[in-house]
């Protein structure tokens, strides 16, 4: 900071001491007579401005450290230097102002290491997308390749079946793009519970007679308060997770339950299950238990979009299971009352 700039920043001051230097001067005028008058008043406003003058020039000295300091933040690259340092403040206005820069610099941090940490997300998720609709893909060069023995109704359903794959994985990098954006993207309603399984069922209906799945779903028609394409998302992966860890025989069943504070569907498979030290975590962004892993290759994806976006509609999902026995997803739907705080 240059000295003009010092005294700019003091305009008030010296326009308080000019007044005050010229209201001496016109009491010691009047009040005062004699020869010595004149010397006295001189002698009286050089010392004041002496005074005056020491104040200013040693404030300046005093303050251009702090300055100087703050004047070299402003030069470094900020772009690569996000941790600044201030300096120590001279006065309570100073500590006032650097403390909320700090809040603010802090503030700043941890937004761009929650988008650094989206970021990384993203392109790891990306990296395994990418490896999981390669197999498909190479599964129907295979096919194409080797199937000149094959019958062309055989291969139609085969190629089928690995499209299939494919649609589910481009659905599911589909909603993983646009779960940002969520707060623009849904409408509650009241929709039919019933319909949106039957619907989920049918896309997966050749899974389940490929794989002799029994399937039970209650009667009643069911009606809750949600989204109907994002809600039928959620049940998708729940379905698509139970297909995949059911074995050949098996059993999926749909069951609702009402009661003061929520309705309920229970999504119960009796597939491999989960280790109890897993449980809490399948709900985790790329998690796939150990068994999960030996069974199948696996993004871990689908349960962690599924809890993102029913928590975004106002639901919940919870999990219960033992291994080598069932698995059990729970959709809960809060009564209409809360669906005034729903997530943006």
């Amino acid at each position: 900071m240059r000295f003009l700039e010092y005294l700019e920043d003091k305009r008030y001051f010296l326009i308080f001491y000019i007044a005050l230097i010229v209201f001496v001067t016109l009491m010691m005028f009047v009040t005062s007579d004699g020869d010595n008058q004149i010397s006295n008043i001189l002698y009286t406003n050089l010392g004041c401005t002496i005074l005056a003058a020491i104040y200013l020039i040693g404030g300046y000295f005093y303050r251009n450290d702090f300055y100087k300091q703050l004047k070299g933040l402003t030069k470094i690259d900020h772009q690569r230097t996000f941790n600044l340092v201030f300096p120590k403040p001279q006065n309570h206005a100073q500590k006032f102002f650097i403390t909320g820069f700090e809040k603010l610099q802090k503030g700043y941090m941890k937004e761009l290491e929650h988008l650094h940490n989206e970021r990384k997300d993203y392109q790891d998720f990306i990296m395994s997308w990418i490896h999981e609709v390669k197999l498909p893909i190479t599964a129907s060069r295979m096919l194409m390749k080797n199937s000149t023995d094959k019958t062309l109704g055989y291969v139609i359903d085969k190629l089928e079946d690995e499209l299939n794959k494919i649609d589910h994985y481009v659905e599911q990098a589909l909603y993983y793009s646009r779960i940002g954006s969520f707060s623009k993207d849904y409408f509650i309603t009241e929709v039919s519970l019933n319909q949106i399984v039957k619907e989920s069922v049918k896309k997966y209906s050749k899974l389940f007679i490929q794989k002799h799945i029994q399937l039970t779903i209650w009667d009643e028609e069911e009606f809750v308060q949600s989204d109907s394409k994002w809600l039928g998302f959620v049940i998708d992966q729940v379905v698509a997770n139970a297909l995949k860890y059911t074995e050949d025989g098996g059993a999926i069943s749909f069951a609702f339950r009402s009661n003061n504070k929520e309705k309920q569907l229970f999504i119960k498979d009796t597939g491999i299950g989960i280790k109890p030290e897993d449980i809490n975590r399948v709900f985790e962004k790329g998690f796939t238990g150990s068994l999960q892993r030996n069974h199948s290759k696996s993004t871990g994806m689908g349960l962690y979009l599924a809890k993102q976006i029913a928590l975004k509609l106002g639901h919940n999902l919870s999990i219960q299971s033992e291994e080598g026995k069932y698995t059990q997803v729970t959709i809960h739907f809060p009564k209409i009352s809360s669906y005034y705080f729903l997530e943006s």
